[in-house]
């Protein structure tokens, strides 16, 4: 069974001056422990469809559905990972990676063991008393990562998150990124401008039109290196690079 499937889903806005038709007959699936990445032009509707997913909207027609189940509100079996990493500076990694099980209340001992079994896990148990501004742009964002899989979400959802940092930290905080999701086993699904970064992270690229975004095509990506790193000096990689860049533009 498909962990993810969206299924003939659209949105329209509405507004008092005219409707605005966002995207349209959107069929797609993720397969359980996929990495699919969604491209397309600027203002296509790339995060909309993540929030279709996360059921924070609603789509007019069709559905959307996790593990065979329709998302009809939010769901906690969606972790939402946002361009920022939204720490907050006052608090501790540990009190930071806790606080969605607080705000869930489901801070129980054993949720609180497997968090910080996350920390050692991926090189952070040094750092758990640390507050984020002690913290490297890459550390940061292993924590956010970190704080969306202590509820063990079935479905991870990307927005750019690594937009906000530079060049070379953003090559290595891909590997680092993909490495934990990849270890964890998680069905994920980013969104990006970034072609190279695109189909160095992914299993799957869902490639956009214009607005009202329609799906233009669907490839599987196989190349057969460990890390974003290593693909990217597979020889296959410019082919794939030339082959979506076409479609985008």
């Amino acid at each position: 069974m498909d962990t993810l499937k969206m299924d003939q889903v659209g949105l329209t806005y509405q507004t008092p001056e005219r409707e605005t038709e966002a995207i349209k007959n959107i069929n797609f699936t993720v397969k359980k422990g996929e990495f699919a990445v969604v491209v397309g032009p600027s203002g296509c509707g790339k995060t909309t469809i993540l929030s279709l997913i996360s059921g924070l909207i609603h789509p007019n027609c069709g559905k959307v559905f996790i593990n065979g189940n329709e998302i009809t509100g939010v769901s906690e079996k969606i972790g939402y990972m946002l361009q920022k990493d939204q720490l907050f500076e006052w608090r501790t990694v540990k009190e930071n990676i806790l606080i969605g099980l607080e705000i869930k209340k489901i801070k129980t001992a054993e949720n609180i063991n497997y968090a910080m079994s996350l920390l050692q896990k991926y090189g952070l148990a040094d750092f758990a008393n640390h507050y984020p501004y002690q913290l490297s742009g890459g550390m940061r964002q292993r924590v956010a990562l970190i704080r969306t899989l202590t509820f063990k979400p079935e479905v991870l959802l990307l927005d750019e998150p690594f937009s906000a940092l530079d060049f070379q930290t953003r090559i290595s905080v891909c590997d680092d990124v993909y490495k934990i999701i990849k270890s964890e086993n998680k069905t994920t699904v980013l969104v990006t401008h970034d072609i190279s970064e695109a189909i160095s992270l992914a299993d799957k690229i869902i490639i956009l039109t214009k607005r009202p975004a329609t799906i233009k095509q669907i490839y599987d990506i196989h190349i057969d290196k460990p890390t974003p790193f290593l693909k990217r000096e597979d020889p296959s990689f410019s082919k794939w690079f030339n082959t979506v860049w076409k479609e985008v533009v």
